[in-house]
């Protein structure tokens, strides 16, 4: 039994890195299933029920930004694959995880692919669930904080973003390690 294991956000400026794992029933085919980045918003919404409901097991984590700045992204990234992992009700046998690095889950194998979420059904429904599971969070977050356009961009460095940080500056949802600080001051000659 084979879960795909997905993150969402590791490149944001702003919010938490998620990651989901998914155990799909071998059987299970939707045409519209693909990495999520290749979906439109539409379709990522359509398919997470569907994804849910058919899964054999599923389970998404959140590791927030201040724990992000405390071990680095990449240990978040982790941190947040293994925490969706150990949400599984079903420990599978193998583990097919997006990308090219990975921390060994204990008592777990696993396989890096790289472009996985679009080449396995489990790694593409983690990567929606991720995904979707994320950017509802960061909805959330545009109510409390709408001068950087997080209903939009998610936290991504998009121009929007970087021009309300060079306005505003940083809020408490934005990841300091990141050096996305107002720029500095220059010298006048």
């Amino acid at each position: 039994m084979e879960a795909g294991i997905d993150e969402a956000g590791r490149g944001c400026y702003a919010g938490p890195v998620v990651a989901a794992a998914v155990i799909l029933p071998a059987d299970f085919y939707h045409p519209l299933l693909n990495d999520s980045k290749q979906l439109k918003e539409k379709e990522r919404y359509l398919l997470r029920p569907l994804i849910e409901a058919a899964a054999v097991a599923w389970a998404y984590a959140f590791v927030s930004c201040e724990e992000i700045d405390r071990i680095n992204i990449l240990q978040a990234t982790y941190k947040a694959m293994h925490q969706a992992i150990s949400g599984l009700k079903v420990l599978p046998e193998l583990l097919l995880v997006d990308g090219n690095r990975f921390k060994p889950f204990k008592g777990i194998e696993h396989q890096c692919i790289i472009g996985g979420d679009g080449r396995y059904a489990s790694i593409a429904a983690a990567s929606i669930l991720a995904k979707t599971y994320r950017d509802d969070y960061m909805q959330k977050l545009h109510q409390e904080f709408p001068a950087f356009g997080w209903d939009k961009n998610k936290g991504y460095g998009t121009a929007v973003h970087r021009d309300a940080i060079e306005t505003y500056g940083l809020c408490r949802h934005h990841r300091k390690s990141f050096a996305i600080g107002p720029g500095q001051l220059k010298l006048q000659f």
